[in-house]
């Protein structure tokens, strides 16, 4: 049985757990929980870089980042099914999902900023930095989000779990002056159950 390293609060994490379940692979993986910070964790064999997830398949060689894991499933269901195969929609789905992904990386920053350091030593900068990023992002979607209708990509797959990221670690906040979102994700949890059997616990 293959096997995918994770943690419950990754939202990369959880975007693959969700394609798998959109694609019907579920079942094709055991999910082990995995502590990023701990050097012994087999993490770091599986991935030089001690990052999450991280797919080891049957026979092969570990797969990761998020981005490779799901193209990876993507392909195992014959290809084009959240990853489309049209060029134009293919890059507004990849692109969907590189915005979506680069609000993760930012508030996953802000974060660790307050994680990993003493308070006397966070810089308020840096904390500023990743937040305009996040408010930026989110604007963009705001502007022209992402819908539920038809066929689900991972660019949906991937916004709906950068905004569940957020209502995790940041209290929801994003959810004021963004109704448009809200509609969006409210929508998406109602058509994919997963989104709900995947929901991280502070």
């Amino acid at each position: 049985m293959a096997i995918l390293r994770s943690s419950p609060t990754s939202p990369f994490g959880r975007k693959v757990k969700l394609a798998a379940a959109i694609l019907d692979l579920s079942d094709s993986f055991d999910v082990i929980l995995t502590d990023t910070a701990n050097p012994d964790d087999p993490l770091r064999t599986d991935n030089p870089l001690g990052k999450i997830p991280v797919l080891v398949p049957d026979s092969g060689k570990p797969i990761y980042d998020s981005r490779v894991i799901i193209e990876y499933l993507d392909l195992q269901v014959g290809g084009g099914a959240i990853i489309p195969i049209d060029p134009a929609d293919r890059i507004r789905a990849l692109t969907l999902q590189a915005l979506a992904d680069g609000i993760s990386d930012a508030a996953l920053l802000q974060v660790y900023e307050v994680r990993m350091r003493a308070e006397a030593e966070r810089s308020a900068k840096v904390l500023a930095y990743q937040a305009d990023k996040v408010a930026r992002g989110l604007a963009q979607l705001e502007s022209d989000p992402p819908s539920v209708d038809g066929v689900l990509t991972i660019g949906e797959i991937a916004v709906a779990c950068t905004l569940g990221y957020l209502d995790l670690r940041f209290a929801g906040a994003w959810r004021d002056g963004h109704p448009r979102l809200v509609a969006f994700l409210d929508a998406f949890a109602a058509r994919v159950p997963a989104f709900e059997t995947t929901k991280p616990r502070p």
